[in-house]
């Protein structure tokens, strides 16, 4: 099956590539890195507010520019390409997507416009354990005569340490790992009893740990059904998995560009090293891994804009490959440049660190192939 871009989609990538190389380069990252700004770059955000990267999933109504997914994917890309550090991802995809998915109209006419305009950032809190896990929500959300009363803590909440908004995962009924008493709540992120631990990380785009005491929200800040949110989480991290499989292809490939530059000018023994069939080899296996992820993350891609019932599966494909990807072209990147790859001051490094976070959003690689393997009865 071949996929392809539409001419609207394909300005889209073009503007995104053309703004990530110029814009956001990867020395973009080094700068704020060596401020200590821990991702949080506001000019950044304004800028992509004003190209309209935060409404491309909005439909034209509410304020936004519509070129689904697929477009969205193309944005990610980019970003990937670079390690840029934005809110795109937490906002722009997964709290635009839990709207449409489960808001009502209220929430969807008050926020989406807001997200669209890049006005206000969100960020998911969900994970409240070193690994991912959807289902295993302590956090209690009781109800009281106003609305709920949330209590408990979340770990390594992307953005939550410069987002406006929150959408909280909370256990409206049951235990930790049942699917049925999920709820989703949108929380101000400055509301009385939140307490937010910024997170110095890895790969320099920062986190932060939320902790929620007796925080009030009223009835109207409930994303869809009383527990039933599963039902509105889940789709949204297939499509969060799909959108992470996308920025770290791009991730990748800006490795793999830049391994290859370097076979074709780092000499040894008077040849270049590229000429050396054992290095040969490793280049081609990484060569036909980016092009087989590639068709694995266009096909989820589109699978979510063309609202096929297979997407759950897709999402699962794409993710564990991308992240077999980039976990095996960070390695080789740092490894065939040799000693230079581990010093600071070289890039290959910056894409290691990236992958080792990228590769654990979201699901790993053997959470979604035990996942798809579920999914199939296997």
């Amino acid at each position: 099956m071949t996929f392809l871009l539409t001419e609207d989609q394909e300005m889209l990538r073009e503007t995104a590539m053309t703004f990530a190389r110029e814009e956001l380069p990867i020395t973009h990252l080094r700068t704020l890195r060596n401020k200590g700004a821990n991702g949080v770059d506001p000019e950044t955000r304004q800028k992509l507010a004003e190209l309209g990267f935060f409404g491309v999933i909005i439909p034209d109504e509410p304020g936004g520019e519509h070129f689904g997914l697929v477009g969205l994917g193309q944005i990610l890309e980019a970003q990937g390409r670079t390690l840029a550090a934005t809110p795109v991802m937490q906002t722009a995809l997964i709290a635009a997507s839990a709207l449409q998915l489960g808001g009502s109209p209220a929430q969807q006419a008050e926020w989406l416009p807001k997200i669209a305009g890049g006005e206000t950032t969100f960020a998911l809190a969900m994970d409240e354990s070193a690994h991912f896990n959807p289902l295993g929500v302590a956090t209690e959300a009781e109800r009281n005569g106003q609305g709920y009363t949330l209590n408990g803590m979340k770990r390594y909440v992307p953005d939550a340490h410069h987002a406006d908004m929150l959408i909280v995962v909370a256990r409206t009924f049951g235990e930790a790992g049942d699917r049925h008493g999920l709820s989703l709540f949108l929380v101000p992120a400055d509301a009385k009893g939140v307490s937010i631990q910024a997170l110095n990380t890895v790969d320099s785009h920062g986190a932060a740990h939320v902790t929620l005491e007796d925080v009030m929200v009223p009835e109207g800040a409930l994303i869809g059904a009383a527990d039933q949110g599963a039902d509105v989480l889940e789709p949204v991290l297939d499509r969060a998995a799909i959108g992470q499989a996308a920025e770290m292809l791009g991730s990748a490939q800006a490795a793999f560009d830049m391994t290859l530059e370097y076979l074709q000018s780092r000499k040894q023994f008077g040849q270049l090293i590229g000429s050396f069939q054992g290095l040969q080899h490793r280049a081609a296996k990484m060569f036909t891994e980016l092009e087989m992820t590639r068709s694995c993350v266009a096909a989820a891609l589109s699978a979510v804009d063309e609202g096929k019932d297979n997407v759950a599966e897709l999402a699962s494909i794409a993710k564990a490959r991308a992240s077999d990807l980039v976990h095996l072209v960070s390695n080789e990147c740092v490894q065939m440049h040799g000693g230079i790859g581990m010093t600071d001051e070289a890039d290959p490094g910056l894409y290691m660190k990236r992958a080792r976070v990228q590769e654990a959003m979201y699901g790993s690689a053997s959470w979604h192939r035990d996942r798809y393997a579920r999914l199939n009865g296997y």
